[in-house]
């Protein structure tokens, strides 16, 4: 019955004298967007891959030749490839630490009855509506030396923020915390608003002190949100090519999606290029699962 229902239409509609039940109107919307993604996605992941087992070269018009998993041996025995690891997990544990520390302790600051409270969070989110490239443009004049914003409220003099290669990566992971911590406190919000309030009267009843409600039934129930979050803010993240370079081209904040770009459009190392893209695509798959168990376990307390 249930089928027979969501294959009919009622009979005076259009879609009915055109002879179109509902199963066919859905395909009508399903079917183009199913085709739009393999062309667009699946057909240059799997061309992309039999790329990565050559040694083919875009800039010149020689043949590709096969020389198996050459290059992600090479790839994976590089030392400077691993440096880039090394200096992007760096950046990821920076960038989403701060943006979870950030955007919750934001999104508890809101989770109260305060005026304007909707205007407020609108202004929040603005950063994250914003281009990267517009982004990168602006903290570069703030970060600026001579006329930034930023060494003027700290009394930093002329301090090099951008030019530092200690303090380079950190100034790049301060840009992403600023534009990405919205979506952690909007994440935050929702998770918030859906803990039910007779758990903080029965704590209050029973005296509990505000350090005790925290630990004990906000953050475990809004863990699986802050869980969600960080995965999504860690695959991101490990992606993060525009906003480290538009910022700075220091060797300390090459991250490896900056050594990709480089390698496949500076280099013209075209198949050694995909067979790292899919190296960082298994990387950030391996991490997400990890998040995921984790995630689970979480929801099972």
């Amino acid at each position: 019955m249930a089928t027979a229902m969501m294959t009919t239409l009622d009979s005076n509609s259009r879609a009915a004298a055109r002879g179109l039940s509902d199963l066919s109107i859905r395909n009508l919307f399903i079917i183009p967007t199913i085709l739009f993604l393999i062309v667009f996605n699946i057909f240059p992941l799997i061309y992309s891959l039999g790329y990565s087992f050559t040694d083919f070269r875009a800039s010149t018009n020689a043949p590709a030749n096969f020389v198996g998993l050459q290059n992600y041996r090479e790839l994976l025995n590089d030392p400077f490839v691993w440096s880039n690891f090394a200096i992007t997990a760096q950046y990821v544990i920076v960038s989403v630490a701060g943006q979870l520390v950030v955007g919750f302790g934001v999104a508890m600051l809101l989770n109260r009855d305060i005026p304007f409270k909707g205007l407020l969070t609108t202004l929040l989110l603005l950063p994250m509506m914003l281009s990267m490239a517009v982004v990168g443009l602006f903290w570069k004049l703030l970060y600026d030396p001579s006329f930034g914003i930023i060494n003027y409220a700290l009394g930093l003099g002329t301090f090099e923020w951008l030019a530092n290669p200690k303090m380079a990566l950190y100034a790049v992971a301060l840009t992403d915390i600023w534009m990405w911590s919205p979506f952690v406190m909007l994440l935050s919000l929702a998770g918030l608003s859906a803990v039910p309030k007779h758990l903080y009267e029965a704590a209050a009843i029973d005296r509990a002190g505000p350090f005790y409600t925290f630990f004990r039934i906000t953050l475990p129930l809004v863990a699986p949100i802050l869980m969600i979050a960080v995965i999504f803010r860690t695959m991101e993240a490990f992606k993060t090519f525009d906003l480290a370079y538009i910022l700075t081209s220091q060797p300390t904040t090459e991250l490896i999606s900056i050594r990709l770009y480089k390698m496949a459009f500076q280099e013209w190392q075209t198949g050694r290029s995909c067979a790292l893209a899919y190296i960082v695509l298994i990387m950030v798959i391996a991490i997400t699962n990890i998040y995921v168990k984790y995630l689970n376990k979480v929801k099972e307390r």
